[in-house]
């Protein structure tokens, strides 16, 4: 996988990272952590402009949740209804929804960065929920700051080691995204004890 991610992004630069920030928002299942540790990379080794890359991430990805948000708008419940046919589907929305439910703004923030993997549900989700799109985008803007530097950030400061990189951090957003699922199923239990 690694070196199918460093060849797109020296054939493709910054346009392939656009596009993945872009369509991994949409919940297309693209590497797109490991594309921008790959830009940083490629900025420490002076083959690409810091700017760039941290432009073309944060670019694509604000735009796939703006867009996301704006299909949940759209599609309403019938969409959200309509993925969650699917069980695994149905489970990861019922965790998006249960985030914007109970954090609202600072659960979209989280989900763009803390808890990624549930981001682009939660962007449907909010849009699909009447979530103010001020409050979203405020959010979402926050934290796709926080994801695209601390990202780049860390493909630059460890560039030779960038696949290990990848796979620690991999393992770090899943023990996040199962201790917000613990956590939503103790709050879930604990209101049906109580009622």
């Amino acid at each position: 996988m690694t070196e199918t991610v460093f060849g797109l992004v020296t054939q493709y630069g910054v346009y392939v990272i656009f596009a993945s920030a872009f369509l991994s928002c949409l919940a297309l299942p693209i590497p797109t952590s490991l594309m921008m540790l790959t830009g940083g990379a490629f900025v420490a080794s002076g083959d690409l402009s810091f700017w760039a890359v941290g432009l073309a991430a944060y670019v694509g990805a604000v735009l796939g949740d703006q867009t996301g948000f704006f299909i949940g708008r759209t599609g309403g419940s019938a969409l959200v209804d309509r993925l969650a046919r699917s069980p695994a589907r149905a489970a990861v929305l019922a965790r998006a929804r249960a985030l914007v439910d109970q954090r609202g703004g600072m659960g979209v923030f989280l989900s763009t960065w803390a808890v990624a993997p549930l981001g682009p549900w939660v962007n449907f989700v909010a849009g699909a929920t009447r979530l103010s799109w001020r409050r979203f985008t405020f959010a979402d803007v926050l934290g796709e700051t926080v994801w695209v530097t601390v990202y780049v950030g860390l493909g630059y400061i460890f560039m030779d080691q960038v696949s290990t990189v990848a796979e620690i951090m991999g393992d770090v957003i899943g023990l996040l995204v199962s201790l917000v699922v613990a956590a939503t199923m103790a709050l879930w239990l604990r209101a049906m004890l109580r009622a």
